[in-house]
């Protein structure tokens, strides 16, 4: 499927070790004629972490963008009103954020985005990446399951034997997850098999 002439919102949270996969996605998305637009967290907008500095996240980003980066509430909130995207991407999407959206909280561009585009009753599709996501934060994974137009890339256990609360969505699956997200539909299966244990440090 092409995505000409849609315009996706990717928002990044702060999973820091899952960014260049979602970078990786983020470019191919592109290269099927979308149109995108960034959104970061705070975490995103100042943590320097083993992984790569804030500001070389900022300037990959601003490379595959089509306008400046949103970068805090106040500049998030118009996207409601002016029904910006077609589609909106949290990926990577942490546990933090997870726990957030699904108590109405709105504390960050991220989140002020997702209420924005939920407002529109316009898809939001979640890439997961957390490490208790069946720990604490299993009854807000489930209470987003069941929220309508939010959808998910499809996720498994990333480290079962080690870290047996975590879930990483397979980031490869952001582009057919989307496509379904934007005809309102969920990629399946949502709980995908074969899961590897990987580098990847979810928080």
């Amino acid at each position: 499927m092409k995505l000409d002439n849609v315009f996706v919102g990717i928002a990044l949270t702060g999973s820091h070790c899952t960014a260049a996969k979602v970078l990786l996605q983020m470019e191919k998305v592109k290269d099927r004629g979308a149109k995108i637009a960034a959104i970061i967290s705070g975490s995103v907008k100042y943590t320097d972490s083993r992984f790569g500095t804030a500001g070389q996240l900022r300037e990959e980003l601003e490379l595959l963008t089509a306008e400046p980066i949103v970068d805090s509430i106040l500049k998030a909130e118009p996207i409601g009103p002016g029904k910006k995207f077609d589609l909106l991407l949290v990926a990577p999407c942490t546990g933090n954020t997870l726990a957030k959206l699904a108590n109405g909280i709105t504390d960050t561009a991220v989140l002020m985005a997702v209420k924005a585009q939920l407002r529109n009753q316009k898809p939001v599709l979640l890439a997961i990446a957390t490490n208790d996501a069946l720990g604490l934060n299993a009854k807000n994974l489930g209470i987003l399951l069941a929220t309508k137009n939010i959808f998910f890339v499809p996720f498994a256990q990333d480290d079962p034997a080690e870290k047996p609360n975590s879930l990483v969505s397979n980031m490869e699956l952001i582009i057919p997850a989307m496509e379904e997200a934007l005809k309102f539909k969920q990629l399946q299966p949502v709980i995908y098999q074969g899961a590897k244990k990987n580098n990847d440090q979810p928080v």
